[in-house]
């Protein structure tokens, strides 16, 4: 008598597992793509980390005022103006004691553009606000 083995999975049970991995891949893809653009966030702040401490070298230049202190004018390259940088970057509203900077996230990299990421230096201190995926930079 001939006995008929054959081992393997039966067609239910490998799209039962597609399914499975499918439903885990749709639940957790959202999250990753969403937590690697955070990340991007750190390209942003250590450009504007540079661009701050260029403007208060201009604010000490400038015999304490932080007028005419913009992205053109301090003593440091434009950071969007690196290759491949995922920012580009403004100095706003300089007053004598006041300025913002504000990075801007373009598309390059398959970025969401016109997210912001704004550094606000006033007579209390400093504030960091974003839009978008970058809401709760901190």
């Amino acid at each position: 008598m001939k006995q008929n083995n054959k081992s393997g999975f039966t067609l239910l049970e490998i799209i039962i597992v597609i399914i499975i991995v499918g439903v885990l891949a749709s639940l957790a893809l959202p999250r990753f793509f969403s937590t690697v653009e955070f990340s991007k966030s750190t390209e942003a702040l250590a450009s504007m980390s540079s661009i701050r401490q260029s403007i208060e070298r201009c604010f000490l230049a400038s015999a304490g005022t932080y007028v005419g202190c913009d992205i053109d004018t301090i003593d440091l390259e434009n950071p969007g103006n690196s290759p491949g940088t995922h920012w580009t970057y403004v100095v706003s509203n300089q007053a004598v004691d006041t300025y913002d900077v504000i990075a801007t996230r373009n598309s390059y990299d398959g970025g969401v553009a016109g997210d912001t990421i704004t550094i606000s230096q006033d007579a209390n201190g400093v504030t960091k606000v974003g839009t978008g995926p970058f809401i709760g930079i901190r």
